[in-house]
């Protein structure tokens, strides 16, 4: 296990509406308000794309992702971390659980993924940490890493 501790920053309550693509909003949102590590909750529906659902074969690496895509408005609640990528803008790495019709599939918001009607994500900023997503050559994951 790798840490590093911080302390909670600014709090920003954030309303996406219909269409808004996911991480990508939030990822420029980070960037233009100087926000370089934090915590993201949301809440919403979430009304196109793909998400991640596993790897094909859990020994394999780099694992090959198996893609669900998502067939009409699911009702969303995620949680995810935002850290630099290896360019150094904010990256963030997003779980969530998307119900629709009595099912549910949870996984891994891929780019892309669209807002239905709103989303809305509350952005916890983490000061004092240091911590980036580097590429792992063995998963080929951008996996965050505490002081790097």
């Amino acid at each position: 296990m790798k840490h590093c501790e911080g302390k909670v920053g600014r709090v920003f309550i954030i309303r996406l509406e219909d269409g808004d693509k996911l991480p990508d909003c939030l990822e420029q949102f980070a960037a233009e308000h100087n926000v370089a590590h934090g915590q993201v909750v949301l809440v919403g529906g979430i009304g196109e794309g793909q998400i991640v659902v596993g790897p094909r074969k859990s020994d394999e690496r780099p694992s090959e992702p198996m893609l669900l895509p998502l067939d009409g408005a699911h009702e969303t609640a995620g949680v995810g971390v935002i850290a630099p990528g290896p360019d150094g803008k904010p990256m963030l790495h997003i779980h969530a659980a998307l119900g629709r019709s009595g099912k549910t599939m949870t996984g891994c918001l891929r780019p892309g993924v669209k807002t239905w009607v709103v989303g809305e994500a509350i952005l916890y900023e983490i000061l004092g940490v240091r911590a980036a997503r580097l590429k792992d050559p063995e998963t080929g994951f951008a996996l965050l890493q505490p002081n790097p």
